[in-house]
């Protein structure tokens, strides 16, 4: 009876954390709605004079990007932008030929006249973090705008960010990602789904009220007094760009979320980058929760209730270990609940997360409902969008379970890159992409286990008790049981 106690515990521990995540979900919505009925106005630079036209540093951070180099710099030499109070640097920590590809194409850009400048490194000390840290050293703008080597922003970008800085509270001004690639294939539309929702219901709803939001890693532009304040790029967690976020906030700096602006991006497309993403992402945020845990608490600048939803934003990708926890402990607690009449009490835990996926379902509605518009048409789509997400989400959740445990007990780790690929239509091959990892995870064989695993849930719930049966959890097994098939074997053939 104790290890069936204990199941129970941990097992509703878990539930009421997703619970209190969801619920805090629902707070954002609700800051969201509000948002769009009270928009207000706020002064800004009048770029058509030129006396209030800021100087501007564009830096573009690149490592090894032979398939999109030639597209991003082309792109970013189309900004409409005064070309005396326009400089590029491009902060190239590569080591393979694209060095020299890429300094020949700056230098016939510099040659039209564009302030464009090849800044390398001999190391890649502190990765990213430390290349922009680099490139600030000699940038000659009073902003820098930063954007990733995948990213498209169009040519009015500056002449729609940079006017907002005319508050001199305001450090940072952060655009919505859009996805150039959105309709590839099922996991483009996953990542582009969980993406949305945290570029529309997430950033404008801690925005509108105040709360903590952090500037993406690009498609963004920083006021440089801001960076030094906060204590400039720092590389000891995997996303700099939260950190740096956080520190900035936690010194009063403003931040000003622009839903309406998009910066195209390419999402990945083969299921092995978009989990080296994933792990950067998920261990990174738990990083930076090991780092701001105690200076967000013990802030007198900010209220409770900013705090709390600070503690949760960073505490987000700690919601994919709790979903795993939930998910192995349902299977046991099947079997206890039907083996212990007298402990049918504490079984009405497992409604909380019922409620926590009615709330999710409920808050990306909205978020869906403003990108691809509203009918029963869409809404059936979305159903279907819904479960998907669901379903893949979770059977990410021991990849990224393990990301988030190795960042709460402070396990180091190299930044890895993001391969990018260049690819917009299913006629567009991956497969001989160079940067691609040759082998396959360790994690993979584990998800394919768990598959089998929530297969035998699956088939539990037809012998199980005396009653012909408990199909109470049978839905949740049978997206377990897809998502981990999914991310099984689409890991497998991503090697073929």
């Amino acid at each position: 009876m104790i290890l069936e106690t204990i199941i129970i515990v941990i097992y509703t521990v878990a539930i009421l954390l997703i619970f209190l995540y969801a619920l805090a979900q629902l707070n954002l919505l609700y800051n969201y709605l509000s948002s769009k009925k009270n928009r207000s106005d706020c002064d800004t630079f009048d770029l058509t004079n030129p006396n209030e036209v800021p100087q501007v540093t564009i830096q573009l951070p690149v490592f090894n990007e032979m398939y999109v180099m030639d597209r991003l710099l082309d792109n970013i030499a189309l900004i409409d932008y005064p070309n005396d109070k326009l400089e590029i640097q491009v902060l190239d920590d590569s080591t393979d030929e694209t060095v020299a590809t890429t300094k020949a194409h700056i230098e016939q850009l510099a040659a039209t006249g564009l302030d464009i400048k090849h800044i390398t490194r001999t190391n890649r000390t502190g990765f990213k973090a430390g290349a922009l840290k680099e490139g600030l050293k000699h940038a000659k703008g009073e902003f820098i705008a930063i954007f990733d080597a995948d990213f498209l922003p169009k040519k009015n970008w500056l002449k729609r960010t940079i006017p907002y800085f005319k508050d001199a509270e305001i450090g940072v001004v952060q655009t919505r990602w859009s996805h150039i690639n959105r309709n590839y294939s099922i996991l483009t539309k996953i990542q582009a789904f969980a993406l949305d929702a945290h570029f529309t219901l997430e950033q404008v709803g801690r925005n509108s009220k105040g709360h903590f939001i952090n500037f993406n890693g690009t498609a963004g532009v920083w006021r440089k007094e801001c960076i030094l304040d906060a204590g400039n790029w720092e590389g000891d967690t995997l996303t700099e760009d939260l950190d740096l976020s956080y520190r900035a906030q936690l010194k009063n700096w403003k931040f000003k979320y622009l839903e309406d602006v998009e910066t195209p991006a390419e999402l990945p497309v083969v299921i092995s980058a978009a989990r080296s993403q994933q792990f950067r992402w998920n261990k990174g945020g738990a990083e930076n929760f090991r780092k701001m845990l105690w200076r967000v608490i013990k802030s007198k600048n900010i209220s409770t209730k900013t705090k709390i939803h600070g503690l949760l934003h960073l505490l987000n990708s700690t919601m994919f270990l709790n979903v795993f926890i939930v998910a192995v402990l349902s299977i046991p607690m099947l079997y206890i609940k039907n083996e212990y009449a007298h402990l049918r009490f504490y079984f009405y835990f497992m409604s909380f997360f019922v409620m926590s996926t009615v709330i999710f379902f409920v808050c990306y509605w909205f978020m869906y409902r403003q990108i691809y518009g509203s009918g029963f048409k869409k809404f059936f789509g979305y159903i279907g969008m819904f479960f998907t997400f669901f379903s893949v989400a979770m059977g990410f959740s021991l990849h990224n379970s393990i990301a988030v445990l190795e960042g709460h007990i402070g396990k180091r780790s190299e930044f890895i890159r993001t391969p990018k690929f260049n690819i917009n239509t299913i006629r567009d091959s991956w497969k001989d992409n160079k940067y691609l990892r040759k082998s396959l995870s360790p994690h993979v064989i584990l998800e394919g286990l768990l598959m089998l695993y929530f297969g035998f849930g699956l088939y539990s719930a037809f012998i199980v008790g005396d009653q012909g049966g408990d199909f109470g959890l049978f839905p949740f097994h049978l997206m377990l049981f897809l998502g981990f098939g999914y991310v099984f074997f689409k890991s497998l053939s991503s090697k073929v």
